[in-house]
């Protein structure tokens, strides 16, 4: 049986503890940490460092800047770190996973709202040409993000498919945050968020998050197209935390399907 504790209690935070209280083979939850009690009803919450310590595995689901915060802290215990504000690793994953081999812990990403990270791994053992992005969101999912407010874009005068942002991964974590979490995800998979490109669309009464991710190498190409429900909170596909409790379950799964 595996402890997990709970950084954050937004939508996937609270998505993923009822996954575990509703039953996880060799999965118990230890506990949440949240900076808003309420938000944590029903719950065990514990101070951060008391959850680091009785926890196995502790998941990220709060921000890039909290995980900076304390992701570095739950390595030194020599505990797993589960990141959904994967965003954040850009820049430091060398660091991090240099203090996770020297504790004898890892640090797990689950796919989010992206499919197909298993072929791009694969692919990566190749030569990888090039890896292209294009996310198209509804105007009011980019609201809040750093490069909207720098910009001034009034997001309500949106009124056709508009490109906002051009640029690699590496970019585009810093200027939507809690937005393209996914093509971070991508370029660790596969050749780097150098050489990751994102193209970052606002299309007004787009009913879902749309991906479309092009691979190109000495295997081939390899096309991917996502649509996402978004979940209570806008920014955020629902896939992004189911991906996440099925990482949960394969932890204690006696057959792995996929790479």
């Amino acid at each position: 049986m595996r402890s997990v504790g709970i950084v954050g209690m937004g939508v996937i935070g609270r998505a993923i503890a009822r996954a575990v209280t509703a039953g996880i083979p060799g999965i118990a939850l230890a506990g949440v940490s949240v900076r808003d009690p309420a938000k944590a009803a029903g719950y065990p919450v514990l101070p951060l460092p008391e959850l680091i310590r009785r926890s196995d595995l502790v998941v990220e689901a709060a921000t890039q800047a909290a995980l900076r915060d304390f992701g570095p802290d739950v390595l030194r215990a020599g505990k797993d770190l589960m990141v959904l504000s994967v965003g954040a690793l850009v820049g430091v994953l060398e660091e991090w996973a240099r203090l996770a081999a020297a504790h004898r812990c890892r640090i797990l990403v689950p796919s989010g709202a992206i499919v197909g990270l298993d072929g791009v791994k694969g692919a990566r053992e190749g030569a990888i040409t090039a890896v292209t992005m294009e996310t198209r969101k509804p105007p009011r999912g980019l609201a809040g993000a750093p490069y909207i407010e720098q910009h001034r874009i009034d997001l309500d005068a949106i009124t056709r498919e508009t490109l906002l942002f051009e640029g690699p991964a590496t970019e585009a974590v810093r200027a939507f945050p809690a937005n393209v979490n996914v093509v971070a995800a991508l370029s660790l998979a596969g050749v780097g968020p150098e050489r990751t490109r994102i193209r970052i669309f606002a299309v007004p009464g787009l009913p879902r998050n749309q991906h479309r991710v092009v691979v190109e190498g000495e295997f081939g190409r390899l096309t991917i197209e996502i649509e996402n429900v978004p979940s209570e909170n806008p920014r955020t596909g629902r896939l992004s935390y189911l991906s996440a409790i099925a990482m949960l379950r394969e932890l204690g799964a006696p057959v792995r399907v996929g790479t």
